[in-house]
């Protein structure tokens, strides 16, 4: 295993990887001090494994279907992880429920993005769910992963405003955007030490992370 004074981190994927995409872009910018020594997907053919391979990214499929139980599947992606000792395991669309026992081992420095303002609208089309329900805003939400789907601790959280000429795919396209922009940052907090999971609520420079995480508006600039 290659040496580097740069934490490590290991990427599961599912799908386009267009969040994976972003971290490449990050780190090659000097935005986010970081190495990705890893990038898994769960299915054969996923165009992230493109991403990663154009980037000179190690990449691994372990593919869900091989294996009989979520635990035995857990099992064989907890051991590749393992291999590269990563300072965080970062979820880019990765569409698999993880087990409980997964989830606890990689604790406080396992994060997921999830396009809504959770808690509102956990699981999928969560875009024409808040259409529907006649939001004035949608976004996305940075949070660590505990057991509960879609329920962890909020880290940061950018908020996207409505048109009224928005359909699903319009309003996925801007949350999308800002997806890009708060994932990395907030992975730099976790390596920089100044976020951390207590008591199962997100702390950041060692005060509480209110209920839905940092705010940060469409096209504003993060927060340091």
């Amino acid at each position: 295993m290659t040496v580097t004074s740069r934490p490590q981190l290991v990427v599961l994927i599912s799908g386009s990887g267009s969040n994976l995409q972003a971290f490449i872009d990050a780190i090659a910018a000097g935005q986010l001090g970081a190495e990705i020594a890893l990038v898994i997907s769960n299915r054969d053919g996923a165009f992230g494994l493109q991403r990663a391979h154009r980037a000179g990214i190690k990449t691994a499929t372990i593919l869900h279907t091989d294996y009989a139980s979520r635990e035995q599947f857990d099992h064989a992606l907890a051991a590749a992880i393992d291999a590269h000792q990563p300072a965080a395991v970062i979820l880019a669309g990765f569409m698999r429920i993880l087990t409980p026992g997964f989830v606890d081992r990689y604790s406080g420095r396992l994060l997921n993005i999830h396009p809504s303002l959770l808690p509102l609208y956990p699981g999928l089309h969560t875009h024409q769910r808040a259409i529907d329900n006649g939001d004035s805003e949608a976004g996305s939400t940075v949070h660590f992963v505990t057991a509960q789907l879609d329920g962890g601790p909020a880290i940061i959280q950018a908020r996207v405003a409505i048109a009224s000429a928005d359909d699903a795919d319009s309003l996925a396209a801007r949350v999308l955007t800002e997806e890009h922009r708060i994932y990395p940052h907030a992975t730099g907090w976790l390596l920089q030490g100044r976020l951390t999971m207590e008591g199962g609520r997100a702390h950041l420079d060692g005060k509480l992370i209110t209920s839905g995480g940092v705010a940060v508006a469409a096209n504003q600039p993060l927060p340091q």
